[in-house]
């Protein structure tokens, strides 16, 4: 059987289990990615609540693999917000993936990027030892996968 035919996966055993703020005004991502290389996480998972100024999300476009992105510039509740961390070129990277609420309790989500600005969060990280997964470019998809 192919590996295209079935789940590949890892075994991680639970590391550290952590939970924290994020600072307020900082960009969610690199705030998550430059805890992780503070404390020497390769890989974990991770769940966020709290809220943003603002959210730059966005979703994969299959045909021309590539993100389409779209910035909300407004206060917004972090409904569900969850992810992973792994390695790419040797740093955490993180994959998140968001729902976000505005005052009137409409919703958006997608994938989170950069210029996702924190006002209040709170972290919960369980890092995962064993092995590290690193992200490598993946031709068919023309996303970053995971190297296991």
């Amino acid at each position: 059987m192919e590996d295209a035919d079935r789940i590949v996966a890892s075994e991680f055993t639970a590391g550290r289990s952590m939970m924290g703020r994020l600072p307020w005004g900082k960009d969610l991502i690199k705030a998550v990615e430059d805890f992780c290389a503070d404390h020497s996480i390769k890989t974990a998972v991770f769940s966020i609540v709290g809220s943003v100024t603002s959210a730059t999300l966005g979703s994969f476009d299959h045909n021309q693999q590539v993100y389409v992105t779209f910035k909300k510039e407004e206060a917004l509740e972090i409904v569900h917000c969850t992810g992973n961390v792994s390695l790419k070129n040797g740093k955490p990277a993180v994959n998140g993936h968001g729902v976000f609420a505005d005052i009137d309790g409409r919703t958006v989500g997608g994938h989170i990027f950069s210029e996702t600005m924190v006002y209040a969060a709170e972290i919960y990280f369980q890092e995962l030892v064993g092995g590290s997964l690193t992200r490598e470019y993946d031709e068919q998809t023309g996303l970053f996968l995971w190297k296991l």
